[in-house]
């Protein structure tokens, strides 16, 4: 439903709609699904080696240093900050318990790049054994053949 500017005060009677700002399209954007990605969910097992190797060689052991890392400097200064002869600043507990989170949830990180380089690996033998299932189950020989 278009109003006219002239009846909000401006212009002279040019119609009002809806506008949506829009940047301009990516050069390499093509339509399709979401994001503008890829139109086939697909990948070479030569891809999925180097993703899994990738997680292996890199992500996994960098981010297994960066916890170490923040093991010793949170802990020194849960020390810096504990109680000496009795008196404490409270700031300790609470790294503590930052800390035990932080390292809950560098675990699950860990746990979660293992699962997804377990699952780039075994994705291929999963869609062959799928495939010669099928196959094999497409036409099995009946007893019936021979007459």
């Amino acid at each position: 439903m278009a109003e006219s500017v002239a009846e909000h005060g401006g212009g002279a009677g040019q119609p009002v709609g809806m506008r949506l700002n829009q940047f301009p399209a990516d050069p390499g954007f093509a339509p399709g699904p979401a994001g503008g990605g890829e139109k086939d969910l697909a990948s070479s097992p030569t891809q999925k080696k180097a993703a899994a190797k990738a997680i292996e060689d890199h992500i996994e052991p960098d981010t297994r240093k960066a916890g170490d890392w923040a093991d010793e400097d949170t802990g020194a200064a849960v020390k810096a900050f504990a109680a000496k002869d009795g008196d404490g600043w409270v700031t300790s507990g609470s790294l503590k318990k930052a800390h035990k989170t932080w390292g809950e949830q560098v675990q699950n990180l860990m746990n979660r790049l293992s699962s997804e380089k377990e699952a780039l690996r075994s994705t291929n033998i999963l869609f062959q054994n799928t495939d010669f299932g099928v196959g094999n189950g497409l036409r099995q020989s009946s007893n019936l053949d021979g007459y």
